[in-house]
């Protein structure tokens, strides 16, 4: 590689490269789209070959370019790890974006969120609170919070713990409908859940539990409410509407001063992994690795080890 190369090239050909398009990687490193595509065609003039195949709406690596990111990412990780010997004392700088479950985000992170601007006054940091998954690197985030499981193997996951469910009711449901000892009394007692689901396509509620030994079960139950959204899940559980199962952490406040009632304890769901998720193919800035040092510690006294 030609030693007129510099880092700041590379960082820029990368972030075009993860986001498959200019403009996007033009916001997400705070530069006008002109200087980005002009960086890009001084690298691929100076290495004499074409790095990506260019469309109106999106672009491409081309063989060199896969070459070239692949090592292009290894020499930043390098050159990262170096710069951060000798920058332990220096104040943390920059933007950090990262994603975070509604509840999580709102129960525990953001009210401590303050003390560790405190610490940090040259970060800004902008948090994503959805249900959804998100894509870390279409959307161009440092890190996310993952509560379930981590299948995509373009992702690193960090396990933080995992969070206990519970079996909650409102009261006024319950004088409705009777309080349930074991899950066979949900059916005879004509028992409804609120069902929640990311996705409008899974439309068949159920009630799950696992027994004393790990093994899973499940009974469908009726729901005339379905919810995508965390929120609206407790709310509805507020409403008299069903059933929940949801982590505990979002519901102990509500159970806590009767306005939620558990039920079924010993059939509750198998507790859900938590996890923080990077991109592999994407240098980890060391405001990140702060930061996610910093979240880690902060969610440990909310999690049960995994």
């Amino acid at each position: 590689m030609s030693t007129n190369l510099d880092l700041s090239a590379l960082r820029v050909f990368l972030q075009v490269a993860e986001l498959a398009h200019f403009s996007r990687a033009a916001d997400e490193l705070g530069l006008p789209k002109g200087r980005v595509s002009q960086v890009v065609r001084e690298l691929e003039a100076r290495l004499g070959t074409r790095l990506f195949q260019r469309t109106t709406r999106r672009v491409s690596l081309t063989p060199d370019g896969e070459l070239l990111a692949e090592r292009a990412r290894g020499l930043l990780a390098d050159a990262g790890e170096i710069e951060a010997l000798f920058q332990q004392d220096r104040q943390l700088s920059g933007r950090l974006r990262v994603d975070l479950p509604v509840r999580l985000a709102l129960d525990v992170v953001l009210p401590a969120l303050p003390g560790f601007l405190d610490a940090h006054p040259g970060l800004q940091v902008e948090i994503s609170c959805t249900d959804r998954r998100v894509d870390l690197v279409e959307e161009g985030f440092d890190c996310v919070l993952r509560v379930g499981a981590v299948h995509d193997a373009m992702l690193v996951a960090r396990p933080l713990g995992q969070l206990r469910m519970m079996n909650v009711a409102s009261p006024a449901y319950l004088a409705h409908h009777g309080t349930p000892a074991t899950p066979a009394d949900l059916l005879a007692q004509g028992h409804e859940l609120v069902h929640y689901s990311q996705t409008w396509a899974d439309r068949r509620p159920r009630f799950d539990w696992v027994d004393g030994d790990g093994r899973p079960h499940s009974l469908h139950l009726p729901a005339r409410v379905s919810v995508n959204h965390t929120d609206a899940y407790e709310v509805a559980a507020l409403g008299g509407m069903g059933i929940v199962q949801a982590p505990c952490v979002g519901l102990r406040a509500a159970v806590a001063d009767g306005r939620l009632v558990r039920i079924l304890p010993g059939y509750e769901p198998a507790p859900l992994p938590v996890n923080l998720v990077m991109s592999q193919r994407r240098h980890t800035p060391r405001r990140a690795r702060v930061f996610m040092d910093w979240l880690a510690a902060l969610l440990a006294g909310h999690l049960d080890a995994a």
